[in-house]
């Protein structure tokens, strides 16, 4: 089983960066497709960015397209959300997930398609 860690969140003003990372325990790492999420207050939970075990494929939320990069170290265990061009409105709990999967360019945009999460980070973005 995969346990994950979250770290890298913060206050930052519009117009910055930041970087997350996702480190994460087990040897099973590698096989494990992996996203990232946030939920604002009051608001639902909702997918941000996901990557393939693979590192070869992955997906972005159309509100941070060409804004967040996901990338992978499988040899290092662990995931990052590099954050640039932040918003007031990126301001959230940023939640890593993972998930088991046999096919290596697959990745999950679904909450319920993620089975290990860790205990999120905040990032707060002023205006």
């Amino acid at each position: 089983q995969v346990q994950l860690v979250e770290s890298g969140g913060g206050l930052v003003q519009a117009g910055g960066s930041l970087r997350l990372s996702c480190a994460a325990s087990g040897r099973t790492f590698s096989s494990y497709a992996m996203g990232w999420f946030r939920q604002a207050p009051g608001k639902e939970r909702e997918f941000v960015a996901a990557i393939s075990w693979s590192g070869g494929g992955t997906d972005y939320a159309d509100s941070v397209r060409g804004r967040f990069t996901i990338a992978r170290d499988n040899a290092k265990n662990t995931v990052a959300l590099q954050m640039n061009s932040l918003k007031p409105e990126d301001t959230a709990v940023y939640y890593c997930a993972g998930r088991n999967s046999f096919y290596p360019g697959l990745y999950y945009l679904r909450t319920d398609e993620y089975d290990t999460w860790g205990q999120g980070t905040q990032v707060t973005v002023s205006s």
